[in-house]
């Protein structure tokens, strides 16, 4: 038998543990497992993904023609179910983002979404911490991982750090003081950081900064839950009620890699809207395509109790607690195999 097929072989046989792993955390917290479509009528607005479009062709008289994505989340369908009463879910799943292709990314991966009504960001960061230390323990990993050669502990409570506190400790910015994209990139230059070209909103700026400057330090001596994002990256998420300038969402780093984005959700319908179509002109003035609005999405949120919910990389995660350095190791067919 080739090393080929036996590392093949493993690596089906570590994501079936790993699965049952999450099932079995999951169903001892009273989750209920569920499916929602791969294929909706429009994807995610997150300005910088771009989904899949797939044609419908109806075959019978009364159908009609018409464009639909693979999803790029299940985020609108669970949430319209914590809308219709079920107050913890979670599903594996796969879904699709086009164009993401490199060490760490494939075009169709498997996402963990979960939610918890009644619940916020700081509850589905414990369950994150959960699952993450029994799947290394699963795996022989008792204490610590090793990732890009250096020890990342497992002790817990998994450090918890807001955007704020990363930026100050790695540049010296201060987003309290430097609150536009001019104050920020001229803060930048003074500090002595790379920030190419003129203009651009703050979170052009703020993102240039931090992909360089604190993405690739986070999570190197614990994993990381990154929180507090300024409220123009608040995306899905409600306002923190003590801090009016950020919101409560939270990202988890392992060893520099971004594995969960998450949120204490918005609950507020009419906001909702107002940031999905401040999304699409987003989307429209960087040359994205537009996608329409999930009416039966914006309904829903309005009905939806206070809640928190997260989508976790899988892939990413079971290459990190494997040792893998590279997402293709831990995929039967990664895409990159459709160009060779």
């Amino acid at each position: 038998m080739s090393e080929s097929l036996l590392n093949r072989q493993a690596a089906v046989r570590a994501r079936a543990r790993f699965y049952a792993i999450i099932r079995e955390y999951f169903a001892s917290q009273g989750f209920d497992e569920v499916e929602t479509p791969l294929l909706v009528p429009a994807p995610g607005m997150e300005p910088h993904i771009r989904a899949f479009e797939a044609q419908f062709i109806p075959e019978t008289p009364e159908g009609r023609e018409c464009t639909l994505y693979l999803h790029t989340s299940p985020e609108y369908a669970m949430k319209r179910l914590l809308a219709e009463g079920f107050e913890r879910v979670f599903q594996l799943c796969k879904v699709f983002r086009n164009g993401e292709i490199a060490q760490i990314h494939n075009p169709e991966f498997t996402m963990l979404e979960y939610y918890r009504a009644h619940a916020d960001y700081t509850a589905i960061m414990d369950d994150l911490e959960e699952v993450v230390v029994r799947g290394a323990r699963a795996f022989g990993r008792e204490d610590a991982l090793v990732v890009a050669g250096k020890r990342v502990s497992l002790a817990r409570p998994f450090e918890r750090l807001t955007v704020r506190d990363a930026l100050l400790s790695r540049t010296g910015l201060d987003l309290a003081k430097l609150t536009t994209g001019e104050a920020l990139r001229e803060g930048a230059r003074e500090r002595g950081l790379h920030v190419p070209g003129e203009g651009g909103s703050f979170d052009d700026v703020f993102f240039q900064v931090f992909l360089t400057a604190v993405e690739p330090t986070l999570g190197f001596e614990r994993p990381t839950f990154l929180v507090d994002y300024p409220v123009s990256m608040a995306s899905l998420a409600r306002i923190k009620p003590s801090e009016p300038s950020v919101a409560e969402r939270v990202e988890m780093y392992l060893g520099g890699v971004e594995l969960a984005n998450g949120f204490s959700e918005l609950t507020d319908a009419a906001e909702q809207r107002q940031r999905l179509v401040e999304e699409q002109e987003l989307r429209r003035a960087n040359g994205m395509p537009v996608y329409p609005l999930d009416e039966r999405f914006l309904e829903a949120v309005g009905r939806m109790p206070p809640s928190a919910g997260i989508a976790v990389g899988v892939d990413r995660l079971l290459m990190l607690l494997l040792g893998a350095e590279r997402i293709d190791q831990v995929l039967l067919f990664p895409a990159r195999g459709f160009f060779e």
